[in-house]
């Protein structure tokens, strides 16, 4: 078996999936506004796939931790009904709490980030999971590297693979 069949077969029995935003939910860009409000852009089908997800596997936690404190993170998150967590420098300490939290093995872990601030937590999961257009230092550590770029079907890839095969946790 090769190595990108044995990690999408681990995929497929996560329990809790963790993510960045800006960059994996994004295209990383941001634009700002006259008035100083900012806006992004996400793809509907990253949101459908996370939401056919949840539904065929209610057993599945999926979270977003975000070092920027923008409203733009909370209120797409809101909207999914999808926890998250912004402004966090340390995102390695909070991953490690919320995986204690949810009592979940971290090999049924996986981390999906872009930046060099994601590398602790991609490490630390069982299926480090690296967008397309990451950095490449985040590129040589993940597991996993997506054929999507961020903000452009790269979740619903990951989606895709879980709901791809039976979910066996």
């Amino acid at each position: 078996m090769s190595k990108v069949a044995e990690i999408e077969n681990r995929l497929r029995k996560i329990r809790l999936l963790a993510t960045d935003f800006d960059g994996v939910w994004t295209d990383n860009r941001v634009i700002f506004h006259d008035n100083g409000s900012e806006s992004v852009i996400c793809d509907r089908s990253d949101s459908l796939g996370l939401k056919m997800l949840r539904e065929a596997y209610p057993g599945i936690t999926v979270i977003v931790i975000s070092k920027e404190t923008s409203p733009v993170v909370k209120a797409r998150c809101d909207k999914l009904k999808i926890p998250s967590r912004s402004g966090i420098d340390d995102k390695i300490t909070l991953f490690k709490q919320i995986i204690a939290e949810q009592g979940v093995p971290v090999d049924q872990v996986a981390y999906m980030g872009n930046d060099v601030n994601d590398i602790d937590c991609i490490r630390h999961a069982g299926i480090g999971i690296a967008v397309a257009d990451s950095d490449k230092t985040v590129l040589a550590v993940a597991d996993y590297v997506t054929k999507k770029p961020g903000g452009r079907g790269a979740i619903r890839e990951i989606a895709d693979i879980i709901l791809s095969g039976k979910h066996t946790p």
